[in-house]
C-alpha cells in the first residue's frame, strides 16, 4: 500500500509507517536532505489537491505551533503561525481514502487518540493526537515514571525522559535524542525536534494495514 506523508519533515511519521510495510513518498516546503524515503519538495496542500488519488492512505503532521503550548505562551504570537488544519481536513475528507491527521495536545482535532512515548518504552513523553476515519485504537496510557531530565530554572533534573524541542540546551545530546526517539537517521537537533517517534506512526499503521487484510 502506498502512503503519502505530508509535512513530512525528516520522516519521524514515514520511518513507522515504512516499518508498518507502506511504500511512503513525503512531500515538505523545506528541503529534507536526511528523509529516508521518496521526497517531493513542494507545497502540501497542492500536491495532496493534485496526487491523492495515487495513494492509499494519506498521512498529514500540518504544523502545530498555532496550537501549541509554547505559541499559546505569556506571549501568545500564535496568530502569527499558519494554521492548515482545517483546509488539509477538508480535502482529506473529499478524497475519501483512510486519512490520519497529527497535532499537538490542544488541536481542534476530531475525536482524536494521544499517544505517549510510554507506552512504547520510549525516553520522551512527547504527547501526541491523531485524527482519523479508520476507527484507530489507543493503548493504555500509563503512568509517567518520573521527571523529565534537563536543566530548568538553574537547576538539574534528572529522570527518564528528554525534553525534545527547541534548541536543547541542557536538555540531552544529539545522539542522546536520537535515541530516546528512535531517530537513528537525523543529523541535527531541529529535524528530531520537529518529528513524532517512529512508534506512533508504526502502532497506526498496523492497524491501517490490518483493516484492509
Amino acid at each position: 500500500m502506498r502512503l503519502l506523508d505530508l509535512f513530512c519533515g525528516a520522516g519521524g511519521a514515514g520511518m513507522g509507517y515504512h516499518r508498518a510495510g507502506f511504500e511512503v513518498t513525503g512531500v515538505d516546503i523545506s528541503p529534507q536532505p536526511n528523509y529516508p524515503f521518496k521526497f517531493v519538495q513542494g507545497d502540501a496542500v497542492d500536491y495532496l489537491i493534485s496526487n491523492w488519488s495515487s495513494f492509499d492512505v494519506i498521512h498529514a503532521s500540518p504544523p502545530c505551533q498555532a496550537h501549541s503550548a509554547l505559541g499559546k505562551g505569556t506571549n501568545d504570537n500564535s496568530e502569527d503561525y499558519p494554521d492548515f488544519l482545517e483546509i488539509v481536513r477538508a480535502v482529506l475528507q473529499m478524497t475519501g481514502k483512510p486519512y490520519v491527521i497529527e497535532n499537538v495536545a490542544g488541536s481542534p482535532l476530531n475525536d482524536p487518540i494521544t499517544l505517549c512515548g510510554e507506552m512504547f518504552g520510549l525516553k520522551v513523553i512527547r504527547h501526541r493526537m491523531f485524527e482519523s476515519n479508520t476507527g484507530l485504537v489507543q493503548p493504555v496510557h500509563v503512568k509517567h515514571r518520573g521527571r523529565v531530565a534537563g536543566w530548568r530554572h538553574g537547576v538539574k533534573y534528572d529522570g527518564p525522559y528528554f525534553a525534545v524541542y527547541g534548541n536543547g540546551g541542557g536538555k540531552g545530546s544529539l545522539d542522546e535524542w536520537r535515541e530516546a526517539m528512535d531517530m537513528p537517521w537525523a543529523e541535527t537537533k531541529l529535524e528530531i525536534a520537529e518529528a513524532i517517534p517512529p512508534a506512533y506512526t508504526q502502532h497506526i499503521g498496523e492497524q491501517i494495514h490490518a483493516s484492509y487484510q
